[in-house]
């Protein structure tokens, strides 16, 4: 017995196939140097004492597979600024890990820090001040006695306030606590403690979560009190404070979302209607000759934006004067889950009392159909901290555009909207922070690891600004010599598909091409393809861009091209095209990721017998779909968390009216109901990929999350358990405590690992079963070719014979899903003694007569030369039809 054999199998992770040791070890040692590369997800930067030069601070994340968490860790660096010389960033020698810390926001000063420590156990909550050098404060808050738990985002003033973090929209300033009921623990055994009433969350990642109570902290003597006057209907986030006015109490401006119907999703969905609103702080009462103009505790809070159904990210500009936020009013108004975002100003009063006739004025509105190159509308949810530059009126932004993410710059009073990173750049922007008016993002690509870059403004028009873009050196991304390697060996482009219109009631953005990120290794033209990943993002209404993934890079540097295609519903291509989708779900989203995969395949950069497919939640939706619409085309799949029967998900996600917006339409917000219909569940069963199961062949593996709310792990179960009692080959991996995302470093991992060898082994065994089909079919075609050759002869007909490269007749013959092989080579003559050749690397169409080529094209042909004058095993794969693409007296290699 091989006791090595059966000691690595026993070490394998759970879901791992013994069979391919060898084969998942080696996978496993790259991956793992692709995960260990670290990221940059904050940034902030302070004046430093001399007023000339900045100090800057990085938070920095890194996979941490063995504690399964994601490491956190901080670097600081000083800004040098030396006249016209570039910019020099001087780094600390290493990071600092931040054990145990949930949030960490420096003040708008950079004089403080607050820490913010989450126990995992029933130890206080702490919260951390720091000065320059030490420790200036602390608070314990104590679960068992006052209920609450932090969660991240902060400002720090002279009073912090605190708000919970179980509301999606990001860019929260705020300390956020959770209010709990606490339940003594009864220790007599005769009696226990009811569970009481059930209380609805917010769903996904939102599990638990009760209602958000907003608080705020006086620093100074550690006093906590509550915001009064906030309904128990309304839950709470994103708080900020109001410009400090002598007449008036100070105020806070927070966003509420009512929750009197029923609770529904709120990660990644902005179709949640929400108000901005103003209420008291409980500290701060006027005295003397304002007492008038204190809040009065019985009017509660005040709506500012009643004339407007979705408004979130607050934000005031630094002279206190307008206060801006975004809106998902065309999320709102169509029911799709995220859409074209619009940014709008209100004036504020400069007395502080606020005045509700306010006018809400539109800044950037939805931009429905972009011209060519043209800005194709904001796609944003939140600001920085500070996004202003020092004239106090332009914001700066990051935001999708088309298939990448650029940063833009907005005058909220003119509404003017700039391009600041480069036109002809491809590859994705994310902005960091602002140092004064200069800007510091990372920029990335599919095929270049994130790097810092450094912008400076040159030259600003009304129509276009000029930005200089320098490499920050210093601190890098840094990942292994291997990797590098690989790296450098691919390239990346993106492609403009032409979109096919079957209805011809397409609106003009919806009739536009659509994106395609292919992404290969740098070869020439005469190599062969590489095994092609199609990759599908979800959503549907998301996007994915030119930045930087680990594990898609991972994918590409072990052989495989990758072809990401944002079908029409996507974001970042305006709002017409995006709400051509809904109501057409299953039909034109799957038929734009076969188009584009047809357009790649004219351009030769895929063979069409090495074709896998990739997605997950929509994504995933797709790929079912397309193994069932198009079962011949795909050798391996790969499906995370797949939507797979609509009927089921109605009843069972947090989101059930996604099922009925994307299968309906616009419509499907009146269809939406708790208690389907016969005629609603027939429409959304017909609508998902598990109407398609029975002609499904191709070999699929589903990777599922077992806390997954927005897709219950019973949908891609059934769907997995379907194809398995139709004979194909399945295999599952249930990660127990995963939700939708995957998103735990060791379960996105062992996803990844087994996705890459999944594809290794089926595309492999594809050819080897395509290469079968085509022996066969060769010899056919061999003996149907002399037969038809020695009937000429012997009708002394002449023969002319055309040939042509065997890449364009194969490209030919499999638009009609058959195959052209040529083997070996042979000499064949008319009475005339001319000779035409067709060699190994030629395939041959037979023509008579010469006068007549193009109209008598018989088709492509392929021959072997005869051995000892014995019959020449011909074999022909298609007789009749157009063929050939040139033709020449003589047929040369």
């Amino acid at each position: 017995m091989d006791v090595s054999g059966a000691e690595t199998s026993k070490e394998l992770p759970l879901g791992l196939d013994s069979t391919m040791v060898e084969e998942y070890d080696s996978l496993s040692k790259l991956l793992l140097q692709f995960t260990s590369i670290p990221s940059i997800n904050k940034a902030w930067v302070f004046k430093s004492s001399t007023g000339k030069d900045s100090k800057a601070m990085f938070s920095i994340n890194q996979s941490n597979l063995l504690a399964n968490k994601s490491r956190k860790s901080l670097i600081s660096a000083s800004i040098r600024k030396d006249g016209n010389k570039p910019i020099n960033f001087e780094w600390s020698p290493f990071p600092l890990e931040l054990s145990g810390v949930a949030l960490m926001v420096p003040s708008p000063s950079g004089s403080k820090l607050l820490m913010v420590r989450n126990p995992e156990n029933d130890s206080p909550t702490k919260l951390e001040i720091w000065g320059p050098s030490a420790l200036e404060k602390e608070f314990h808050i104590p679960q068992s006695t006052h209920g609450l738990k932090v969660f991240p985002g902060i400002l720090m003033k002279q009073i912090l306030h605190m708000l919970l973090r179980s509301l999606p929209l990001l860019n929260q300033s705020s300390i956020h606590l959770v209010t709990r009921v606490k339940v003594p623990v009864i220790k007599d055994c005769n009696s226990w403690k009811a569970l009481g009433d059930w209380e609805e969350g917010w769903g996904e990642t939102y599990v638990n979560k009760r209602r958000p109570t907003l608080f705020v902290i006086n620093v100074d003597s550690g006093e906590v009190r509550a915001v009064e006057g906030i309904k128990n209907s309304l839950s709470v986030g994103q708080a900020v404070w109001a410009p400090s006015s002598k007449v008036s109490q100070q105020k806070l401006i927070f966003v509420g979302w009512s929750s009197d119907s029923r609770r529904l999703g709120m990660k990644y969905c902005y179709n949640r209607p929400c108000a901005l609103y103003a209420a008291c702080s409980p500290f701060n009462e006027l005295l003397g000759d304002y007492a008038d103009h204190r809040c009065n505790k019985d009017s509660g809070v005040v709506i500012l934006t009643q004339g407007i159904n979705s408004a979130f990210s607050p934000m005031f500009s630094p002279d206190g004067k307008f206060l801006i936020f975004l809106s998902a009013k065309a999320s709102i108004d169509s029911g799709a889950h995220s859409a074209t975002n619009s940014l709008h100003r209100i004036d504020w009063p400069t007395d502080g009392n606020l005045n509700l006739s306010s006018k809400v004025v539109d800044v950037v509105p939805v931009v429905m159909c972009p011209g060519d190159g043209c800005f194709p509308g904001l796609y944003c949810s939140s600001f920085l901290t500070n996004p202003w530059l020092s004239d106090g009126r332009t914001v700066i932004l990051s935001s999708i555009w088309e298939s990448t993410q650029v940063i833009l710059s907005v005058d909220i009073l003119s509404g003017n909207v700039l391009r600041l990173t480069p036109h002809d750049s491809t590859s994705s922007w994310n902005l960091l922070s602002l140092d004064e008016d200069n800007i510091i993002a990372i920029c990335s690509s599919p095929v270049e690891v994130p790097e810092i870059k450094y912008g400076s403004l040159l030259k600003e028009s009304s129509t276009s600004a000029s930005w200089s873009w320098q490499d920050v050196s210093g601190l890098a991304f840094r990942c292994s010599k291997e990797v590098e390697s690989l790296l450098s060996s691919l390239q990346f482009s993106i492609m403009k598909v032409p979109v096919r219109d079957e209805s011809g009631n397409s609106s003009e953005g919806a009739s536009k091409p659509i994106d395609a990120i292919f992404v290969s290794a740098k070869r020439e033209k005469s190599d062969s393809c590489n095994p092609l990943i199609v990759v599908l993002h979800g959503g549907p209404h998301s996007v994915s861009t030119t930045g930087f993934s680990k594990s898609l890079a991972f994918l590409s540097s072990i052989g495989y091209n990758l072809l990401t295609v944002k079908y029409r519903g996507s974001l970042g291509f305006g709002e017409e095209a995006l709400q051509s989708l809904p109501g057409k779900i299953g039909c034109q989203d799957v038929g734009d990721v076969l188009t584009a995969i047809d357009y790649a395949f004219d351009l030769k950069l895929v063979d069409p017998s090495k074709i896998t497919v990739l997605g997950g939640s929509h994504g995933g939706f797709l790929t079912t779909h397309l193994i069932g619409q198009a079962p011949e085309k795909f050798a391996a799949a790969a499906a995370r968390n797949p939507v797979c029967n609509l009927a089921s998900t109605v009843s069972t996600s947090d989101i059930p009216d996604w099922s009925f917006v994307e299968s309906y339409g616009t419509e499907g917000i009146a269809h939406f109901t708790s208690a389907p219909t016969k005629e609603h569940l027939s429409v959304l069963y017909d609508k998902s990929p598990i109407a398609h199961v029975n002609k499904v062949k191709t070999p699929t593996i589903f990777l599922i999350g077992a806390k997954d709310l927005r897709v219950p792990s019973s949908n891609g179960l059934q769907y997995a358990q379907a194809l398995k009692e139709r004979g194909v080959k399945v295999k599952i991996i249930v990660f127990p405590e995963d939700i939708h995302a995957i998103d735990k470093p060791q379960s996105d991992f062992e996803s990844f690992l087994n996705i890459g060898v999944w594809f290794k082994k089926y595309y492999e065994l594809s050819n080897v079963n395509s290469r079968g089909a085509r022996n066969r079919r060769a010899k056919r075609f061999k003996r149907s070719l002399y037969s038809e050759y020695r009937l000429w002869r012997a009708k002394k007909v002449d023969l002319f014979y055309v040939c042509s490269t065997m890449d364009t007749i194969v490209d030919e013959a499999m638009k009609e899903e058959d195959v052209v092989t040529s083997v070996g080579g042979i000499r064949l003559g008319d009475d005339n003694n001319n000779s035409f050749i067709c060699s190994e690397s030629m395939t041959c169409v037979s023509a008579e007569p010469h006068n007549n080529m193009v109209d008598s094209v018989v088709g492509p042909r392929s021959v072997s030369k005869p051995r000892n004058g014995s019959q020449p095993d011909v074999d022909v794969t298609q007789e009749g039809g157009e063929g050939g693409n040139g033709s020449s007296d003589e047929c040369l290699d």
